[in-house]
């Protein structure tokens, strides 16, 4: 019931903008030039944790997005935003949503996990300004820096993350800078907003189209300083190359969140990563390493806030919130095929090792590296008379390898339908 009060307050106050913009007409510029875009999209997510004291899960959901933008007070530049964001479990509750203890989000334990919560949220409330190559805003949004793997929305799951920010940008052909303090953000595991007190600085540099420079610095509330630089760019020899060269450390947080206390951290990243497409055939190889735990006892490396299901597997037993204590080694090889009318097929094979074996042991309490294997399978198309709809079909099977707590062999699977209007 409260879900349903949220959702008819916010279709409410998007009319109530409408209202506004048709009065507008008439002489009161309040809003102009009102644009409304929304985003429906159900889908199946079927997990084998390989667990024998949870169930098969089976759930079934819906994500339906609205937003709109408007020009504000006939301003030249100033603009706002409002976007709202449900998420519908279908009647079926066969999953463990991960959101125990939120009275809008109930989970189920005796099921594997789906993290998709029913519930209904704000995902956009904000006041932006834009003078030349210059942009300023505050409220709530979403936000996706480079790659995703550090600022990202989590866009994967059904109740995505919006974040509530105060930002400064600027923008030319070549250089982008932008500085943010994060001083909250909601979505994922249920409505909540958590406060983060973070400071977000990040610059880009385009030398060349063969060569852009990234460099960042997160610094995330009482957790952790992430320091880094990225090297990234597009080469055409005949076939198309990219490739990727970036390198972190993060370090003790700077900032501390008000009633929290300081975490330790002392953690290493690198990713290497060099992609070809051949007349639609797609290649490439990875290598992403993040360090564990620190004989001091500083946290092993963490992307706190990313959106980290495209990164380490599909299957997410690497997932955010899991660092192992040994650290994480990632080798991956990847192959498929893209062509306008065929759509995209993608096949991803992945070797997970410990960086250390200090912190790690199996299940006979020997030491080992070994964090198993996984296949990742996905094929994305168009469907054909539709416009705007896009189809999906995903595959996730992780083998478990010999350290204790990874040994389950998991198995995930999606259908899923994207509209766009």
């Amino acid at each position: 019931m409260k879900k349903i009060v949220k959702m008819s307050l916010a279709v409410a106050m998007m009319s109530g903008l409408g209202a506004v913009s048709a009065q507008a007409a008439d002489g009161m510029g309040v809003l102009n030039n009102v644009k409304v875009k929304g985003q429906i999209r159900p889908r199946y997510e079927g997990v084998d944790d390989g667990n024998s004291a949870t169930k098969n899960a089976n759930a079934f959901t819906a994500r339906t997005k609205l937003s709109i933008n408007a020009g504000l007070l006939g301003v030249n530049g100033l603009t706002a935003n409002l976007g709202i964001i449900s998420v519908n479990n279908l009647g079926t509750t066969n999953f463990n949503s991960g959101a125990n203890g939120h009275s809008n989000a109930a989970s189920n334990g005796k099921y594997a996990k789906v993290v998709d919560p029913q519930d209904a949220m704000l995902s956009e409330a904000a006041i932006n300004y834009t003078t030349g190559k210059v942009a300023a805003h505050v409220g709530r949004s979403t936000i996706n820096l480079d790659n995703q793997r550090f600022i990202g929305t989590v866009g994967w799951r059904q109740l995505e993350r919006s974040y509530d920010t105060s930002y400064l940008a600027y923008n030319d052909k070549k250089l982008s800078l932008l500085g943010a303090y994060i001083y909250g953000f909601a979505g994922v595991t249920g409505v909540r907003t958590t406060n983060t007190h973070s400071v977000i600085l990040h610059a880009v540099y385009k030398v060349m189209p063969a060569l852009k420079v990234t460099g960042y610095g997160y610094l995330i509330g009482s957790q952790s300083n992430t320091y880094g630089l990225a090297l990234t760019g597009k080469v055409n020899a005949g076939a198309k190359f990219t490739y990727r060269a970036e390198y972190a450390v993060q370090k003790d947080p700077s900032i501390k969140t008000p009633g929290s206390t300081k975490a330790k951290a002392d953690g290493t990243y690198i990713n290497l990563d060099l992609g070809a497409n051949i007349s639609g055939f797609l290649l490439g190889a990875n290598y992403e390493s993040l360090s564990g735990k620190t004989s001091s006892g500083a946290n092993g490396f963490n992307p706190l806030l990313g959106t980290n299901h495209g990164f380490n597997g599909w299957a997410d037993q690497f997932y955010v919130g899991y660092v192992p204590t040994g650290g994480l080694v990632d080798a991956n090889v990847r192959t498929g095929y893209k062509a306008k009318g065929f759509g995209k097929l993608l096949a991803v094979y992945h070797k997970f090792t410990a960086q250390s074996d200090t912190y790690t042991v199996d299940k006979n309490g020997a030491k080992s590296s070994n964090y198993g294997s996984e296949l990742d399978v996905v094929y994305v198309n168009k469907i054909p008379g539709f416009k705007g709809l896009k189809g999906l079909v995903k595959y996730a099977s992780y083998t478990g390898g010999d350290i204790v707590g990874r040994t389950n062999n998991v198995k995930k699977a999606w259908l899923m339908l994207t509209y766009k209007f």
